[in-house]
């Protein structure tokens, strides 16, 4: 099973400014899926039909096309052998306007949220829109398609937000309170998200702020026997 809720729930909590429907799918999310926030297809945007009014969902689609780097809606139309109208051709990291404090808080959530976290090669570098290669075939999925030859992949783990990804990557993968269970926090400000993880003493906590696009995870070190701040 695979979160497709996620990717849209995100954009609209990041661009606005409110945790509210994202806290709400949060509650109720399954925890034995795949989170994901890009696929080689396009950004999925019927699957937020039943968690998203029409209104908020059609002002996250413009949102997109307004904040988004190098999008059109025609990259998401026939013209671009684009079958499917309910999916925005774009990589997720240009969806932010190849921002890197909203990508890197997107990837936050996403890390926290229940389920088993899935980066896609495109997300893992932070990539941009492939707008040559969607011109040179005329297939609008391509924009999300890249391909990276060996020199490139050696320069783009060097860029502080792929290091910084990857650094969050390892503290999902390794930090034993994933294994334990998650709590999505209430809260009083609506552009506030908290999700907390524990097992036995492993104990790490997220909080997001959507106004600031920002993010500060804690965590208990069992050695030291204190909280600690991840420094990315």
């Amino acid at each position: 099973v695979y979160d497709f809720s996620l990717p849209m729930l995100l954009l609209h909590s990041i661009y606005s400014s409110t945790s509210k429907r994202l806290r709400d799918w949060l509650k109720k999310a399954p925890a034995n899926q795949y989170t994901t926030l890009d696929t080689h297809d396009g950004i999925g945007v019927v699957d937020v039909k039943d968690l998203m009014t029409d209104q908020e969902i059609e002002e996250t689609r413009e949102m997109l096309y307004q904040r988004g780097s190098n999008v059109k809606k025609v990259y998401s139309s026939e013209a671009y052998d684009n079958l499917d109208i309910y999916q925005i051709n774009c990589s997720y990291y240009s969806a932010l306007g190849n921002n890197d404090d909203s990508y890197l808080l997107a990837r936050a959530v996403q890390f926290f949220a229940p389920g088993i976290p899935q980066v896609y090669y495109v997300g893992m570098l932070a990539g941009e829109n492939d707008i040559e290669l969607l011109e040179e075939t005329k297939v609008g999925r391509n924009i999300n398609r890249h391909y990276y030859s060996k020199a490139e992949i050696e320069s783009e783990v060097k860029r502080p937000v792929v290091q910084k990804l990857v650094k969050l990557m390892e503290f999902r993968n390794s930090y034993p309170a994933f294994a334990g269970d998650y709590t999505i926090h209430d809260s009083e400000r609506e552009e506030e998200l908290k999700i907390s993880w524990q097992n036995g003493e492993a104990r790490t906590v997220l909080k997001a702020d959507f106004s600031q696009d920002s993010f500060e995870i804690e965590y208990y070190d069992q050695q030291k026997g204190v909280m600690e701040t991840l420094e990315l």
